[in-house]
C-alpha cells in the first residue's frame, strides 16, 4: 500500500546482466535468437545493449569508461560502482528492477516501510532508434538495499520518454521471447529475503512448502529458492 492506502503492486521492469565484454555478449545473445538494441553509453561509465520485450527488458551491461565512475557514499548509491564491483567476482544478474510511475511516491512508500533508501537519482542518455536517428531518453531511479540480499542491487525505474524507448522493431525475437515470467534467486535461507522482496514489490509472500518462497508482481514473479529446490526444478543446471 502507498501512504494513501492505494495498491501499488509493481511489475518487473528489467534485470541488469553484468558482462565483461559488451560486444561479445551482444553477439552471444543474438546467436540465442534475441534482437539486441544498439549499444548505448551511460554518462557514469557503463554501457548497455538491451533485449526489449512486452513492457520489460534485459539490460546487458558492462563497464566501458571506468574513469567516469563515481564512488558511492552513505547517502548516494552508485549504479556503476556497484556493477564494477560485482564483476570482480562474477558475471550474471546483478540487479533487479521494478517499474515506476512516480519516483516520489516510491521513495515515500519505501521510507514508510523502513527500507534503506538512497538519495534520488536521475540521468539521460542517447537512444538509437530503428531508423538510425538518436533521441534523448531519461530515467528516475529509486535505489534501496537490504542486508538479506546484499549481493543484489534493487531499484525502481521511471521512464521520462517511454515513446522513445520502447520500439516494436526491437521486440521481435527469433526465439519467440515475450516477457520475463520469473526471477530465480538462490539462497540458503529464502525466508531472510522474502519480506524485503514483498515490501519492494508491494506484494505478499507465498510459501510452497518445498524450499521455495515467491512474491508475485504485476509482471512476473520473484522466486527465492534453496539450492536443493532449484536443483529439483532444473536438474543439472
Amino acid at each position: 500500500m502507498n501512504t494513501k492506502g492505494q495498491v501499488m503492486l509493481r511489475g518487473i521492469d528489467h534485470l541488469v546482466l553484468c558482462v565483461n565484454d559488451l560486444k561479445k555478449a551482444r553477439s552471444v545473445y543474438e546467436a540465442l535468437g534475441f534482437t539486441m538494441t544498439p549499444i548505448a553509453q551511460h554518462p557514469f561509465g557503463t554501457g548497455n545493449t538491451l533485449v526489449q520485450m512486452d513492457g520489460c527488458f534485459l539490460e546487458v551491461l558492462a563497464v566501458t569508461q571506468p574513469g567516469d565512475i563515481t564512488e558511492a557514499d552513505g547517502a548516494h548509491f552508485s549504479f556503476a560502482a556497484f556493477n564494477r564491483d560485482f564483476l570482480k567476482s562474477r558475471e550474471g544478474m546483478s540487479m533487479l528492477v521494478l517499474d515506476s510511475t512516480d519516483e516520489v511516491a516510491d521513495r515515500s512508500e519505501f521510507l514508510d516501510k523502513g527500507l534503506h533508501v538512497y538519495a534520488p537519482f536521475e540521468f539521460q542518455r542517447l537512444a538509437k532508434q530503428p531508423d538510425g536517428s538518436e533521441h534523448t531518453v531519461g530515467f528516475s531511479l529509486t535505489f534501496i538495499s537490504d542486508p538479506s540480499l546484499a549481493d543484489l542491487g534493487f531499484f525502481t525505474c521511471k521512464q521520462w520518454r517511454p515513446d522513445l524507448f520502447w520500439k516494436p522493431d526491437y521486440q521481435q525475437h527469433a526465439n519467440g521471447a515475450l516477457s520475463i515470467d520469473e526471477v530465480f534467486v538462490i539462497t540458503p535461507e529464502p525466508s531472510q529475503g522474502a519480506a524485503f522482496l514483498a515490501a519492494f514489490a508491494d506484494g505478499v509472500v507465498e510459501d510452497s512448502g518445498t524450499g521455495v518462497l515467491k512474491v508475485k508482481t504485476a509482471r512476473g514473479s520473484l522466486g527465492l529458492y534453496t539450492p536443493h529446490a532449484f536443483e529439483a526444478r532444473f536438474p543439472g543446471a
